[in-house]
C-alpha cells in the first residue's frame, strides 16, 4: 500500500477529539477492504475504537496501537518531495499508515497482528480505558507515538492541576474595600514556580506548564475569581509532590488534582536506538493489552504546531521497522 497517500487520506478527515467518528468509519472500511476483520467498538455517542485482526487467528499475540483524534485546528494534508505535512501527519495518522501497512505485509509472511486503533487520547484517554475492558490475551503491544522510530524506554506521566482563587468585588477606584483573586492566584503561581521539581536517573526531569489562567470581570472591578491550568510532567510518584504543591498554595486559593497518569518504563530491545518520551501515552490505560512498547515514525517537536509533518523516509523506515519488531516478539 502506498503509505504516504493513505496518511493524507487520513489527515484530510476532521478528528478533533470527540469527532473521530468518521476517521472511524473510514479505517473500519479500509481494514476490511483489506482482508482484515475489522470492527468499530463503541466508546461514547458515534466515537468508538478500531479493532481489527486477520481472518487466520483472531487472537494474535501482537498489537500494533496508536490513536485517532488530534488537537485543534483541523489543518488538511499537503506534501513536497520529502514531507508530509498536516494535522495529525505525525500525531498520530502517519503512524496509524505505517502500522496498518506493516500489519499487511506482516500477513503475508504468516506473522499476524492485531490493530487497535483509539479515541481519546488527546483529552483523556478514554478510548484506552474502554479498551482495556475488551482485550483478548494480547502478549504485546507495540504503541505508536513520534519517537523518530526511536523505541522509547520509558514515557513521563502527567499530573493536571487546578488552582482556583476567590476574592471580593469591589471598586477599583477603591481596592482596599475588595479582595483580589487574580492577586492571590499570582501569588500562588509564583510559589509553584519556585518550587524545586523531582529528577529521576534515566528518565529527567519533572517539569511544570501553566498552559491556561482566567479570571476577572472587567478593568475597573476588583476580581473575585480566578483559576490556572497546570501540567506537570511526572517522572515518579506523584504523592509527595502534591502534598508540597498544596503546602505551597496554602490559603491563597483551592487545589483540585484533575488527571493523573503515571510514568510508564518500558520493554526495549537490543540494536534499536533508544529515547526518552517526555510525554504520556493511552500506554497506562492498555495493561490488559500486553507488554508494552512505544515507537512510531515523526518528530514531537512538531506535533501540535501549525506546521506539522512527518518525514516521508520515516514512514517507509516506520513500516520496516515495525516488522522487524513483530518478528522479533514473534
Amino acid at each position: 500500500m502506498d503509505v504516504v497517500a493513505f496518511t493524507r487520506q487520513l489527515v484530510d478527515i476532521e478528528s478533533v477529539t470527540g469527532n473521530e467518528g468518521p476517521v472511524g468509519d473510514f479505517l473500519r472500511r479500509e481494514l476490511s477492504r483489506l482482508g482484515f476483520q475489522a470492527k468499530k467498538l463503541p466508546v461514547e455517542g458515534v466515537r468508538g475504537n478500531v479493532y481489527a485482526t486477520a481472518p487466520e487467528q483472531s487472537r494474535p499475540e501482537i498489537v500494533f496501537s496508536t490513536h485517532m483524534d488530534t488537537v485543534p485546528p483541523f489543518i488538511p494534508s499537503r506534501e513536497d518531495a520529502d514531507r508530509v505535512y498536516g494535522r495529525g501527519a505525525c500525531d498520530a495518522k502517519g503512524i496509524i499508515a505505517a502500522q496498518v501497512a506493516a500489519a499487511d505485509r506482516l500477513r503475508h509472511d504468516g506473522i499476524h497482528a492485531g490493530l487497535l486503533f483509539l479515541v481519546g487520547e488527546e483529552k483523556d484517554s478514554l478510548g484506552a480505558k474502554v479498551a482495556n475492558q475488551q482485550s483478548h490475551g494480547n502478549k504485546f503491544l507495540i504503541n505508536g507515538e513520534p519517537t523518530e522510530n526511536r523505541i522509547a524506554t520509558a514515557s513521563k506521566g502527567t499530573l493536571r492541576v487546578e488552582v482556583i482563587a476567590q476574592g471580593r468585588m469591589a471598586h477599583s477606584a477603591y481596592p482596599e474595600l475588595g479582595e483580589s483573586a487574580i492577586d492571590n492566584l499570582l501569588e500562588a503561581l509564583n510559589r509553584l514556580r519556585a518550587m524545586r521539581l523531582p529528577t529521576e536517573e534515566g528518565v529527567g526531569p519533572c517539569t511544570l506548564n501553566i498552559g491556561v489562567i482566567e479570571g476577572g470581570r472587567a478593568p475597573n472591578v476588583i476580581p473575585d475569581f480566578a483559576r490556572a491550568q497546570l501540567l506537570y510532567r511526572l517522572v515518579g510518584s506523584s504523592e509527595a509532590l502534591k502534598r508540597e504543591i498544596i503546602t505551597a498554595v496554602g490559603d491563597l486559593a483551592k487545589v483540585e488534582f484533575t488527571l493523573e497518569i503515571p510514568l510508564a518504563r518500558l520493554r526495549t530491545l537490543d540494536g534499536l536506538p533508544t529515547m526518552v518520551a517526555a510525554f504520556t501515552t493511552d500506554i497506562p490505560w492498555l495493561s490488559n493489552w500486553g507488554q508494552p512498547l512505544l515507537v512510531g515514525p515523526g518528530s514531537i517537536h512538531v506535533a501540535h504546531t501549525e506546521s506539522e509533518y512527518v518525514e516521508k523516509q520515516q514512514l517507509a523506515e516506520a513500516v520496516d521497522l515495525y516488522c522487524a519488531i513483530a518478528k522479533r516478539l514473534a
